[in-house]
């Protein structure tokens, strides 16, 4: 059985060096220090990249990196990045970058409305790993005048690197690809990660069409599992019925449940139908936490000080059924610690906390019937255009 068998089969990998790295400048440093340092090939996958200064930014750093020898494979949502400037996308082509456009709408061999490429991945040589929530575009960077929206990611260095390596090659397509980087090379760096940093990771991919659900059944578990505490940050939360029972169990054992959501939202239909749902939250004593800052795009969630989950899943159905979504599970009780850490510093800084008797209040009947008409809204759309799907 090859390595990379092995360790899709055990689930958890443990030579990995892993770094919670916020969203704005540390993200878009990191990144540039990625493509900087990469000798060999460099797999990007992405919702969103724009032609504007971020993008353009990027751009030139790929280019860079393409005239130097780097293999640089840029994989992109065809609609969220429709936007890409087509002189741009020639001026990469032009310079040895291969770009692919994931399932054009209309055009897809497995027509599915609403199937996008939600993934936001970068791998380096094959054991760097950049994951999180951020597109390429200005408004998740820190630029003079313009804050980036919040949002988080993770940094890794070691096998589980190989493994999404590899994904990004099967999604692409192996066979239009030059050969893949030899084991050999990998296990060798992963060898030189000292005991002492050593930190269990898995990827996890939901793509409905592909019977994949991994995500999903990652929250599942953890929810049923959890015995202290559950804190999630989420930009788009409306849970579907099993996670929202899982929820009400874990909250009937004891279990503290904070939820970090938005209050400055750029989908406002998808707030309002979020909103639906603070009513039946409260109720059951899940505590509620707005962002006041700016737009909240993070999608993490850790529990019990011993496991945390980063990546593109927002809690919701159009992640768990619509689209291609990719997270990093890491089973460290230092790194779910410093995350939690940093989360509750969002909560005590730029939070305000929703209390029952304001929603009452501030939401009268004809407000609350506009939130919900956009929660089943949201739900009769998903049923429709995956209704055939559901049936193989």
């Amino acid at each position: 059985m090859s390595r990379i068998k092995q360790v899709m089969h055990q689930g958890y990998s443990p030579r990995n060096r892993v770094e919670l790295v916020r969203g704005g400048k540390p993200f878009f440093e990191r990144l540039e220090e990625m493509i900087r340092n990469c000798t060999h090939s460099l797999h990007l996958q992405f919702y969103i990249f724009e032609s504007d200064a971020t993008g353009d930014r990027t751009i030139e750093a790929l280019k860079a990196a393409a005239t130097r020898g780097v293999q640089v494979f840029l994989h992109l949502d065809a609609y969220a990045s429709s936007g890409l400037d087509n002189r741009r996308i020639a001026e990469m082509r032009a310079n040895g970058i291969q770009i692919k456009w994931f399932e054009p709408l209309l055009r897809s061999t497995h027509f599915y409305v609403g199937r996008r490429l939600h993934h936001k991945i970068v791998v380096a040589d094959g054991v760097k790993m950049l994951i999180g929530g951020l597109n390429i575009c200005d408004r998740y960077n820190d630029l003079p005048g313009s804050p980036a929206w919040l949002d988080l990611a993770a940094y890794l260095e070691g096998e589980t690197a190989y493994l999404a390596y590899h994904q990004c090659r099967t999604l692409w397509g192996e066979q239009e690809l030059p050969s893949r980087i030899h084991w050999t090379s990998i296990d060798a760096f992963c060898d030189q990660i000292l005991s002492t940093q050593r930190i269990d990771c898995r990827l996890r991919y939901n793509d409905w069409v592909r019977q994949k659900r991994q995500i999903t059944r990652s929250y599942l578990e953890q929810f049923q599992q959890a015995e202290k505490e559950i804190l999630i940050c989420c930009s788009y939360f409306l849970p579907g019925p099993l996670l929202r029972q899982k929820l009400a169990q874990a909250l009937k054992r004891n279990v503290r449940v904070r939820v970090i959501l938005t209050g400055i939202s750029d989908v406002p239909f998808a707030k309002s139908a979020e909103r639906y749902l603070y009513r039946w939250m409260l109720n059951r004593g899940i505590e509620i936490y707005e962002y006041q800052s700016n737009v909240l795009h993070a999608k993490v969630s850790t529990i019990d000080d011993r496991w945390t989950t980063i990546g593109s899943y927002n809690l919701n159905e159009v992640s768990a059924l619509a689209s291609l979504e990719a997270n990093l599970d890491v089973r460290d009780r230092d790194f779910a610690i410093s995350t939690r850490l940093l989360l509750d510093q969002i909560i005590q800084k730029d939070c305000r906390s929703i209390k029952l008797e304001e929603i009452k209040h501030r939401y009268g009947l004809f407000s609350r019937l506009g939130q919900r008409l956009s929660y089943y809204l949201i739900h009769a759309i998903l049923w429709l255009f995956t209704f055939y799907f559901r049936q193989e």
